[in-house]
């Protein structure tokens, strides 16, 4: 997923970001505003999780989505 889409659909994917990482609020939702780099922080933050980890957690996220996209597509 590109950064693009994922600010772009960002009001969409708040609700599935929540699942997926349930420490986050709604302000750090907003805060991120679908800014990559900024998610990764707030887990980071929230989560005490390496950047590394972080960022590889957002990416696996990330192609879940576009799996799930291509998929509804077909």
């Amino acid at each position: 997923m590109n950064r693009d889409m994922l600010e772009g659909q960002w009001t969409q994917l708040k609700g599935r970001v929540r699942e997926r990482w349930g420490k986050l609020t709604d302000d750090d939702l907003d805060r991120i505003a679908g800014k990559r780099d900024q998610l990764i922080g707030t887990i980071q933050q929230k989560y005490g999780a390496a950047r590394d980890a972080a960022a590889k957690e957002v990416s696996d996220f990330e192609a879940k989505l576009e799996q799930k996209s291509a998929a509804s597509s077909h």
